[in-house]
């Protein structure tokens, strides 16, 4: 009796050990992802950044399995968001949908910032977006010549972005250089985010706003704003009437082009990354997300991790010249 009372608890003992073990290795190899997934916007809602991140929120659930959160965390021209996801834990489930200004324009204009352009995994390239400058649709400003004529005949005049450093910023210093003119010749009133210096144009606060296409499609396609250029190399589809910066002879100004990127905390995991990496692409071949994506204005662009790092490479490099060039490094 004794006997095969100790046979029996040793044979329950076992059994309880290996549905223990039989655990561990089902939770060890449950697949990314198994619960929600959070997708940092540095910047405010009703912007280029939150837009984009909006749309991949709604669409990627389908391939993912899992919800898709997007959460806005603004502050400091996209650096707080930015930081915030350099600091958080390398699991893919605190992703950043990246911004030409934040990865790029900020990092080389200001060597202070608590994080570098390459301080991420780089999963992908989402679309491209070209910039206009854009007046208030009852501003006397037909043209950048007009602007030009302005300031030359000791008028005040103003224009909002969405933080210092942003690619609105960088370009519309670049636009006063190419008219000889300082980067003071005209008052710069940064807000939060794309959202509130859009808001802060169609309210009539500031003379004019070089924002991402993306950004200001449904004002100017509402009448509320008119769009003086725009920076591709070609007039762009949906605001046909708009000359291009080469035909008013300021090329130099096709740098300024708007991306939407997703990155990820330095050191993802390999499989968080080919998870990524297949519904991107499988992103890429999806009517909505097309249709979505280029209603705003911009252009479907999804690359490879590797393609995305080399594209940021270059970004913060030629970000970094003009930024020289024009004198806007900040001095640590």
């Amino acid at each position: 009796m004794k006997f095969s009372r100790i046979v029996r608890g040793a044979l329950f003992a076992s059994a309880a050990a290996i549905m223990a073990v039989s655990g561990v290795a089902q939770d060890a190899s449950a697949e990314y992802p198994t619960k929600p997934i959070r997708i940092i916007i540095p910047y405010d809602a009703g912007g280029a950044a939150d837009l984009q991140a909006r749309i991949l929120s709604s669409t990627a659930p389908e391939y993912m399995g899992q919800a898709i959160l997007a959460s806005n965390r603004t502050g400091a021209g996209g650096v707080t968001g930015s930081n915030f996801v350099v600091r958080s834990k390398p699991d893919g489930y605190t992703l950043l949908l990246a911004r030409v200004g934040s990865q790029a324009g900020v990092p080389a204009i200001n060597p202070g910032i608590p994080y570098k352009w390459n301080d991420y995994t780089f999963l992908g390239l989402l679309e491209k977006n070209p910039f206009v400058l854009a007046v208030n649709a009852k501003s006397k400003f037909k043209s950048i010549g007009d602007i030009e004529k302005a300031l030359k005949a000791g008028e005040k005049l103003s224009y909002s972005t969405g933080g210092v450093g942003t690619l609105p910023h960088i370009a519309m210093v670049m636009t006063l250089s190419g008219m000889g003119m300082g980067a003071d010749a005209m008052t710069h009133v940064p807000y939060k985010g794309g959202g509130a210096a859009a808001a802060a144009l169609v309210g009539g606060h500031v003379d004019m706003f070089f924002q991402n296409l993306s950004g200001l499609i449904g004002q100017i396609r509402a009448g509320t704003l008119r769009a003086l250029f725009v920076t591709t190399p070609e007039r762009f589809g949906a605001i046909k009437d708009v000359p291009t910066v080469a035909e008013i002879g300021r090329k130099d100004l096709e740098l300024a082009v708007g991306w939407s990127a997703l990155y990820g905390p330095k050191g993802l995991p390999k499989e968080v990354v080919d998870k990524w990496v297949d519904v991107l692409q499988k992103i890429k071949k999806d009517k909505s997300w097309n249709k979505m994506t280029s209603r705003l204005g911009s252009i479907p662009s999804i690359s490879s991790p590797a393609e995305m790092e080399k594209f940021a490479e270059s970004q913060f490099k030629a970000m970094r010249a003009v930024a020289e060039k024009v004198g806007m490094i900040i001095k640590k």
